[in-house]
């Protein structure tokens, strides 16, 4: 399946690159230039004629993001949800704000909690989409953009396809398969192993054919993602391969899990690890951080998902209050950590 993406308009450019307003975009990098979100988008920018600004070491800064917003007017600019969880933290307490020249902003690396792209708009008219991508796709390989149909379709439609892993970028191949190497249904239902090919993506790992033997087979690009892809093309990703938690022979999805706790209104982070588990094997344990000057207890959360998960062996067993869950560099959750902090079971 190859499906062209108008890529200029996920950077804040109008659809019609020929048209003047390509020059009076802009972009400020907020997410380390070691990331492949920043190391990938100058290229585009330069070859666009797309002003771009960095502000240096204040990226966390939310007070120095929105005043570079606003004096460089910018239109567009990408992070991760952590970094948008802050600006919304700080939005929330009265931080002054002008994004009246943003036209879009992106979301990767992982799954943006459609509540707070949502709150995000809605409040702040700071309209987040997300992207999909990594090192070896040079970076982007799919963005969440409706098709030209779709621009009057319910406003809660529209934040499915931009809450949705996108469809694949000029030039890029995406198909799900399922452990047996076969393609799984355009139905948004079916699981499988996300595979990536084309011009840019890496066929090999630099002096490691080992690694790149199982990683390259076949000429695609073997993500370790899991995810689904529905009727119209968008792909949707349901987990990391090694953060799916397996309860009683049944996957659960920590993506899912960790987005729909989110969305309670004292909930402010919430990480999902899989923990052992004498009858069950493993069990998801929820790691919660409360909105600051709220509070929330495990009674509150389980109340909170009995109508909103697929199953009820889906809901936690265990839960843990934390002050601030630990991140990687880029501000990503660090499950790794959390699954060494509770090897022992969460006890």
């Amino acid at each position: 399946m190859l499906i062209i993406l108008p890529i200029p308009s996920f950077f804040g450019v109008e659809k019609n690159v020929l048209h003047p307003s390509i020059f009076q975009a802009s972009k400020v990098h907020i997410v380390p230039m070691f990331h492949a979100n920043a190391w990938g988008l100058p290229f585009v920018a330069v070859g666009m004629g797309i002003k771009q600004i960095l502000p240096g070491r204040e990226t966390i800064n939310m007070e120095v993001i929105c005043k570079t917003i606003a004096e460089e007017k910018v239109t567009g600019t990408c992070g991760v949800p952590t970094i948008w969880m802050m600006l919304y933290d700080y939005l929330e307490k009265g931080g002054w704000h002008d994004f009246s020249t943003l036209r879009i902003i992106g979301s990767g690396g992982s799954a943006c909690p459609r509540a707070l792209m949502e709150a995000l708009n809605e409040k702040y008219n700071f309209p987040v989409r997300q992207a999909y991508g990594s090192t070896e796709t040079s970076p982007l390989a799919s963005a969440a953009l409706e098709k030209s149909y779709m621009q009057d379709w319910p406003l809660e439609k529209i934040y499915d396809i931009r809450n949705s892993g996108g469809l694949p970028a000029l030039g890029v191949e995406i198909k799900i398969v399922n452990e047996k190497g076969e393609d799984v249904r355009m139905d948004g239902e079916g699981w499988g192993e996300i595979l990536i090919r084309g011009p840019w993506i890496a066929d090999e790992y630099y002096k490691d054919p080992e690694r790149s033997k199982s990683a390259f087979e076949g000429g695609w690009l073997h993500t370790g993602d899991v995810g689904t892809m529905d009727e119209e093309g968008y792909i949707r990703l349901v987990d990391r391969t090694k953060d799916l938690v397996k309860s009683g022979g049944e996957w659960i999805s920590s993506v899912d899990l960790e987005n729909t706790i989110m969305a309670h209104q004292n909930v402010l982070e919430a990480a999902i690890i899989g923990i052992p588990d004498p009858k069950w094997q493993e069990v998801p344990l929820a790691c919660i951080v409360p909105v600051p000057g709220e509070s929330v207890s495990e009674d509150d959360l389980r109340d909170f998902l009995k109508d909103k998960v697929k199953a009820s062996w889906w809901i936690p067993k265990q839960f843990r209050f934390l002050t601030e869950i630990p991140k990687t560099s880029v501000g990503k959750f660090d499950k790794k950590g959390l699954r060494e902090m509770y090897a022992d079971g969460g006890l």
